[in-house]
């Protein structure tokens, strides 16, 4: 692909998820606080879904609106898909439901933003985040399920939330940086380095391969498309999909711009770091910032526990056909998760 024929903004993109560590030094502008009676709300929920069928595959049955929150999150729909892209939630009632009764309302919550979409090959609509004991170096693992640092990278779906019911005994830290903070530092550092991320590049499965399909998919960690920036990225895949014959191999000029990337994302100036302790709920748009989770050590006898969901959210910005390889769909409101047979 000659990388001339391909679209990319002309200049420093302005938007307003195109922010940097010192804008978001205030706490109280990205958080915010359950009333009470959103509480009230979601124990509700949970108490009317008691003993319902498990919300892996499904939903759960029957009337699970929240008519007083619903204001709230559709400011919150607002704020991921055309704000700064992330919010945290605090104050979800752990502390007075069982761990099925949380599950539940958890994913009432999140389908107020959009709709669940599979976390893996078994068809799971809730993900458990925690340690079991995988090594990160095993090409079919998911880093997800260790304790080591993630590094920052995209899931796939629009939106991803998580809700933490423990916290570590240390470490679990979780960061996020802007893709436009990071591709105007890039372009006003080095335009060729750049340039040379909106070019495909090979992306490990991971062993989560659709029929037919190759176990990588190729797409650009930046694409341009309907003036907005929208952002793949996983640096381990990227190289574990090397391990492949038939995957196109990277140049020295792609592993110089992934360098690059890398340490702007990681620059203190550049990310925001968060604990998330019993009760937060982070909200972050797939499409326009990157997250990471620093390594950690488990409690002896809790260890760290967040659920999951991903989400395809009605009203988000319109997708270049190439992420069809791996949402299975760039419609809006019906697209991502892994499709995998």
């Amino acid at each position: 692909m000659n990388i001339h024929d391909v679209p990319m903004p002309s200049g420093p993109i302005d938007d307003p998820s195109g922010w940097t560590a010192e804008d978001l030094a205030v706490e109280d502008d990205w958080t915010w606080q359950l009333t009470a009676a959103e509480v009230d709300e979601l124990l509700d929920v949970a108490a009317r879904l008691e003993g319902t069928d498990s919300v892996q595959r499904r939903l759960p049955a029957g009337d699970v609106s929240l008519p007083l929150l619903a204001p709230r999150l559709d400011q919150l729909r607002h704020e991921l898909i055309s704000g700064r892209g992330f919010t945290v939630i605090r104050g979800f009632p752990v502390d007075a439901l069982t761990q099925a009764q949380a599950e539940a309302a958890f994913v009432v919550l999140g389908s107020q933003l959009g709709s669940a979409r599979s976390q893996n090959r078994a068809g799971d609509l809730l993900g458990h985040v925690r340690n079991v004991g995988a090594n990160a170096n095993d090409p079919n693992v998911r880093i997800y399920q260790t304790a080591e640092r993630q590094t920052f990278h995209t899931d796939s779906a629009d939106v991803v939330g998580l809700l933490c019911l423990e916290p570590g005994a240390s470490g679990g830290d979780s960061l996020l940086v802007s893709a436009v903070a990071i591709h105007n530092a890039m372009n006003a550092s080095s335009p060729e380095l750049c340039s040379a991320l909106f070019a495909p590049l090979a992306t490990d499965r991971r062993g989560e391969v659709p029929a037919g399909a190759d176990p990588w998919f190729t797409i650009p960690v930046f694409s341009w498309y309907d003036d907005r920036l929208t952002v793949m990225y996983q640096r381990q895949y990227i190289e574990s999909a090397q391990r492949f014959g038939g995957a196109p191999k990277l140049r020295e000029l792609q592993r110089q711009a992934l360098d690059l990337f890398d340490d702007i994302a990681n620059d203190p100036a550049m990310h925001i770091s968060m604990s998330l302790e019993r009760g937060d709920m982070q909200f972050v748009h797939n499409h326009s910032l990157l997250h990471d989770r620093t390594a950690f050590v488990d409690k002896p006898r809790a260890p760290r526990h967040l659920l999951r969901l991903w989400l395809s959210v009605q009203g988000d910005r319109q997708l270049p056909s190439v992420f069809t390889q791996r949402f299975g769909s760039v419609v809006v409101g019906d697209r991502g998760g892994i499709i995998a047979a």
